[in-house]
């Protein structure tokens, strides 16, 4: 069966509005690992904020057809050692990505994380995903647009599996946003001076196939956000949600990202 996950702003009147419906299924999800990784820890700021405010939701059917949905993860950026958003935001200039994906909003346990392995300005880039004692998961590649190809490369290669390739964005839609794209400048000029106008973001849709056969989807979802299919029942969640808060982290020149916010 496939699963849809997708990133959303997790506060209290969202979950109020869910907690009675996701229940049942929080009391049947397979615990976390006990076992914290080494590096990953809960900042003091949650104790005094309230918890993670991000959080990569799952469910059955697609968000936007009202299906119940439950949290699965609460993603978190990690700051170089001994500095802070500033810091991240310059190692982020490089290709670099860092996060936590905690199994709770208070990072109790860590479910996953997100490590760098190799990046380049403009250049790939390399992303491990481990799990809670820092085990391989999955490791994550990205070939920017014109390195190579004329649309982004996105590989997946969960531990024990052969490589899932995708390419971000269908060619027809992008002929058709660079044909636009002399009016989302003037839209983008418009909002700086009015404070108005929404230009279009760039084309995202994003295919992995396997043998030809489509095993993940990541594609318009609820709202402006993206969720990703899980087609495939052998994709690890942890190796699913991770890939969800790196797309999130990488979307595009128009718009901000959740790993570059305050907190």
């Amino acid at each position: 069966m496939a699963r849809f996950l997708w990133l959303t702003s997790h506060d209290a009147q969202e979950d109020e509005a869910r907690e009675g419906h996701a229940q049942e299924g929080q009391a049947q999800e397979t615990p976390a690992p006990e076992t914290p990784a080494p590096e990953a820890h809960a900042p003091e700021s949650h104790a005094q904020d309230g918890g993670v405010p991000w959080a990569i939701r799952i469910s059955d059917g697609p968000a936007r057809r009202g299906h119940t949905s439950r949290p699965l993860a609460f993603p978190e950026r990690r700051n170089p050692p001994g500095g802070g958003l500033p810091e991240y935001r310059a190692a982020r200039k490089e290709g670099t990505r860092a996060f936590t994906l905690w199994a709770d909003p208070h990072g109790g346990q860590v479910f996953a994380q997100v490590v760098t392995t190799s990046a380049t300005r403009g250049g790939p880039a390399a992303y491990e995903v481990l799990g809670a004692a820092g085990e391989p998961l999955a490791l994550v590649t990205r070939r920017p647009a014109m390195k190579g190809g004329l649309r982004t490369r996105w590989t997946v290669q969960q531990t024990g599996s052969r490589p899932a390739v995708g390419f971000k964005g269908r060619p027809i839609w992008w002929g058709v946003w660079w044909l636009f794209l002399p009016l989302q400048l003037l839209i983008v000029i418009g909002s700086i001076l009015n404070g108005g106008g929404d230009p279009a973001r760039t084309p995202r849709r994003t295919r992995w196939r396997l043998d030809r056969r489509i095993v993940l989807d990541f594609h318009s979802g609820p709202g402006a956000a993206f969720e990703l299919t899980v087609v495939a029942d052998w994709w690890d969640d942890r190796v699913a949600a991770s890939l969800v808060g790196l797309l999130d982290s990488h979307g595009g020149w128009l718009g901000s990202q959740w790993d570059t916010a305050e907190r």
